[in-house]
């Protein structure tokens, strides 16, 4: 039998499809599997058009492993081919019979044909050394038997088979060092493929696998024995859960679905099922996860959802399916309007996957803002867990996040120290008020002990606590709200006085002038600007900022990387102009200058404690406490 040689072309792309176009030699079971699913697609397709009568449940694709001979076939009762489609098919490299397929038959659109390439098959020969294809087409009496050990060429023959269909053997290589080709042998490895990129074939797929029975025993008091079966069982789901309507699911299902898939003991805190259809038609299942993965705010956490296309998976995480602020969120979307890559791992045009992950942002926010508005316990409970994405995801990129995602938002409130929404926030608002007011810290106990907090609830203005890092960043990002401004109450220039109270306390500053700036003096670097303030009640000092960069920036700073200490907020030291602490500067100035300007340093350091704020010399600090302890 002569042996026919495949083009100069083919040969070349072979030798590429072996080393370079596919990453994973595990994706020859896929391919093999989608093929098998088109045969049969189009003998379902033949059947139909010819008004022949058949049974949908008579097509099966069916695996067989054989340790002892080293070998793998995969078998389907589909479509077949003739020895033209053989030669054409299989000895043309990329010549994708389905595809001729599709365009030929107007109507078969409603069948889905997977393969559109026409390389699928060739890579199998990652695995094998030899590869046989015996094939019967529908309605030929004969039957061809293909043969191919790679790039050295390929022989037809005629063959023996009753049935139509295809039947491949595939002669697995030896194991090396590096590359274990016998695993692909083994029940637990097919298994597990099939489950992973197969599982929504619509065919059954079947193999013979062992298992372990209880032998009958007439004796009930004997040990249980066990002897090894072997049964066919089918190892994929065929009709995926997201191609049911969702009137058809459960609670309970989706639950499973979502732990089995993903691996979580917790069942989703909400499921977002949607068939979408417009320039690009898929279907989306997507969970929002009662609690964060345990490596969700590490490097290592990879975000994405599942990328299908007419039920094989193509990627595990597409990425660029979801925003960052959304990383959270868990799932799949399978279309088959996707423009794939050669190999079927990459997508070939991303304006599709633009369109597509456009629309799912969408689809999160809009079922996001559904919690927030009908289940408002349950969308803080979420919030918990992942608000801090929502508000990094309002300062990243230079806040072009913002207007989707401010809505969302929600904060702590001194009104009632429940959650709020900024926009149930406004609505409280006193007449004429034009700012809305929040303070940054470690905690809500630690800010509720800031003086200036004190002295803002005192005027009755209510204030937004923001315990986390990224709060302070993302509200200098929204600037306002429905046209309020954002006001920190540490901020120096916050303004809560009437115009007869402003009065009073710059008329104080100025008579003082000399004693401040003789306090100022003594303090350098460390202050902006030492004053007096009537914003205090029981505190006899506080710090302010001056200027953008705040005190709790300053310590989120400080806690990354590389951070030299140059960033630092300036800073004003205020003092209560009612306390008694300003009867001993009094006292000091007039007295004793050089202890005074000690003082002033305590009084800075004490300032620190309060506004969260470290200490570089706590060993000067406790040696000034120590003296005028004393004193």
């Amino acid at each position: 039998m002569a042996k026919k040689q495949f083009k100069a072309e083919s040969k070349k792309l072979l030798d590429m499809m072996i080393n370079s176009i596919y990453t994973h030699k595990e994706i020859f079971l896929r391919e093999l599997i989608s093929n098998a699913s088109d045969a049969l697609d189009k003998l379902y397709f033949k059947k139909m058009t010819d008004h022949t009568d058949f049974s949908k449940n008579d097509f099966y694709i069916e695996i067989k492993p054989d340790k002892e001979n080293k070998t793998i076939e995969i078998i389907d009762n589909g479509i077949g081919m003739s020895k033209d489609d053989l030669e054409n098919n299989l000895g043309v490299i990329a010549k994708s019979g389905s595809l001729d397929f599709k365009k030929e038959n107007e109507k078969a659109e409603d069948i889905d044909v997977i393969g559109q390439f026409g390389v699928g098959f060739y890579s199998a020969f990652m695995v094998a050394k030899k590869i046989t294809v015996i094939s019967k087409a529908y309605g030929y009496e004969t039957a061809f038997k293909w043969v191919s050990s790679g790039v050295d060429g390929y022989t037809i023959s005629e063959c023996e088979k009753e049935e139509c269909g295809t039947k491949i053997i595939i002669e697995i290589k030896d194991d090396t060092e590096t590359d274990k080709y016998s695993e692909f042998l083994e029940e637990y490895k097919i298994k597990s493929l099939v489950k992973k990129y197969s599982d929504y074939i619509r065919y059954p797929i079947k193999m013979e696998v062992e298992k372990q029975v209880q032998k009958e025993n007439d004796d009930k008091d004997a040990e249980p024995s066990f002897e090894t079966k072997r049964e066919i069982q089918v190892l994929n789901s065929m009709v995926p859960l997201w191609h049911k309507n969702k009137n058809e699911i459960t609670k309970e299902e989706y639950e499973q679905f979502y732990k089995d898939k993903f691996h979580d003991y917790e069942a989703p805190i909400k499921v977002i099922h949607s068939k979408t259809e417009g320039q690009v038609t898929y279907d989306s299942l997507m969970f929002i996860p009662s609690r964060p993965p345990f490596d969700f705010y590490t490097k290592d956490y990879e975000k994405g959802l599942a990328l299908y296309t007419s039920g094989v998976l193509i990627m595990e995480k597409c990425k660029d399916l979801l925003p960052d602020h959304y990383s959270f969120v868990k799932g799949l979307v399978d279309s088959a309007d996707l423009s794939l890559n050669i190999s079927r791992e990459i997508l070939q045009h991303d304006h599709q996957l633009k369109i597509i992950a456009k629309a799912i942002e969408k689809k999160i926010t809009s079922e996001l803002k559904k919690m927030l508005s009908n289940e408002r316990e349950k969308y803080e409970e979420f919030f918990k867990s992942f608000g801090v994405q929502l508000k990094f995801g309002v300062y990243n990129e230079f806040g072009v996040h913002k207007d989707t995602l401010k809505d969302l938002l929600i904060y702590i409130s001194s009104n009632d120290e429940k959650y709020t929404t900024l926009s149930e926030y406004v609505m409280r608002m006193k007449d004429k008020q034009d700012t809305i007011y929040y303070a940054c810290g470690e905690s809500v106990d630690k800010i509720k002990l800031l003086p200036q907090t004190e002295a803002v609830k005192a005027k009755g203005f209510e204030i937004l606590y923001m315990t986390d890092n990224v709060d302070e960043f993302a509200v200098q990002m929204l600037m306002e709200f429905e046209g309020k401004k954002f006001k920190n109450i540490c901020d120096g220039s916050l303004d809560l006085d009437t115009d007869e109270e402003k009065e009073q306390i710059n008329k104080k500053n100025e008579q003082e002038k000399e004693k401040l700036e003789f306090m100022k003096e003594s303090l350098g670097d460390l202050v902006k600007d030492v004053k007096y303030t009537d914003k205090l009640t029981s505190s006899a000092v506080c710090l302010s900022s001056d200027g953008y960069l705040s005190m709790e920036m300053e310590k989120i700073l400080k806690q990354m990387p590389n951070n030299n200490g140059m960033m630092k907020a300036q800073v004003v030291l205020e003092i209560n102009s009612d306390h008694s602490v300003n009867e001993k500067i009094n006292n000091l100035y007039e007295n004793d200058k050089d202890t005074l300007k000690e003082f002033a340093k305590l009084l800075y350091y004490q300032a620190r404690l309060i506004s969260g704020l470290e200490i570089d010399n706590p060993q000067e600090f406790s040696n000034l406490i120590c003296k005028f302890a004393i004193d």
